[in-house]
């Protein structure tokens, strides 16, 4: 495995600051290898999706979110699940940044999706929404290994909140690895 600076892109489909999908994005950037250089996204001032807007240009916070992910290796979205789907505001994102569809930036591009839940489902259904979307726009999203993490509330460190879980570290370890090896399959 080469040990070029690699750029990563990483999203959070959730807004709230404390959510369990940012503790396990903040787990990632602990454990990711050290000639990675991951750059998050920040979601919260992209408008909804609007072909009237985008006709006039893209908003400012839509165009660097697209050039984040113009510029990344690759791109790792955690996110949680809302009512068995994905997040409405990672859907908006995915949407203003998968136009113009005949050059965009999520066309070819390596993704890999994880999520965490305190139910037990893992955030199985959002994931799959997620891939759906991305398979609509030619991106090449890792298939396997996947990170499911349900219970997330139960592997956290009482104290400090953060994600402590042995097992839970050592699979996102791999996660990561392979992620890795996805981007080179590409490059």
């Amino acid at each position: 495995m080469s040990e070029n600076k690699l750029t990563i892109t990483a999203i959070c489909g959730s807004l709230r600051e404390g959510s369990f999908n940012r503790k396990v994005l903040k787990a990632m950037e602990e454990l990711a290898p050290k000639h990675w250089e991951i750059h998050r996204a920040d979601l919260s001032n992209i408008p909804l999706y609007n072909a009237d807007i985008e006709s006039q240009g893209d908003p400012q916070s839509v165009a660097l979110f697209k050039e984040s992910i113009r510029q990344a290796d690759g791109v790792l979205i955690v996110t949680p699940e809302y009512n068995s789907g994905i997040p409405g505001v990672l859907k908006n994102a995915l949407d203003w940044v998968s136009r113009p569809v005949k050059s965009s930036v999520l066309i070819q591009k390596p993704f890999a999706i994880a999520g965490a839940t305190p139910g037990s489902g893992g955030t199985a259904q959002s994931q799959a929404q997620v891939r759906q979307t991305l398979l609509a726009m030619n991106a090449y999203t890792m298939p396997g290994p996947k990170i499911l993490i349900g219970g997330i509330h139960e592997k956290l460190n009482e104290t400090t909140g953060e994600l402590d879980d042995e097992s839970t570290l050592r699979h996102i370890e791999k996660f990561l690895t392979a992620f890795e090896q996805w981007i080179y399959f590409f490059k």
